[in-house]
């Protein structure tokens, strides 16, 4: 053997590092931030709905929404009531008091264009009413 050079032994161990690196923990939080950084702002966009809030207590025969309905052929009604397109807005000003708080839910049939459903809902927001949706019927389960 040369001189200088130590082998050791069979029976002795090296003792073990008392230090924990941090290195590869650093980098994974470093890489975990850059990731929520980009993914929160996506999160948040999303599609505004007018939900109703609830609270507990009994339901207000008044806070019952207006329904407007657009039947296949164009035809308009507010409740169960045909009405003309001129004679909507008046109406439904005269039955909510000009609240623009009042729920005015939109029913529009499958076979009537998205424009004029969309039509008769710009109306309806132009004329201050704020809460204004869309009525869907969910497919049935097969």
């Amino acid at each position: 053997m040369g001189a200088g050079v130590k082998r050791s032994t069979g029976g002795r161990r090296h003792r073990p590092m008392g230090e924990i690196n941090v290195t590869p923990f650093v980098d994974v939080m470093l890489v975990l931030l850059i990731v929520f950084m980009v993914t929160a702002p996506l999160l948040t966009v999303g599609v505004e709905v007018d939900l109703p809030k609830t609270k507990a207590g009994a339901i207000n025969a008044d806070a019952a929404p207006l329904v407007v309905s657009i039947k296949a052929d164009g035809s308009l009604y507010l409740q169960e009531a045909a009405v003309d397109a001129e004679v909507l807005i008046p109406r439904l000003k005269a039955i909510s008091n000009a609240n623009p708080d009042v729920r005015i839910f939109v029913r529009g049939d499958q076979a009537v264009t998205y424009g004029d459903v969309l039509g008769v809902m710009g109306r309806i927001q132009a004329a201050g009413f704020e809460k204004v949706a869309l009525v869907a019927q969910l497919p049935e389960a097969k």
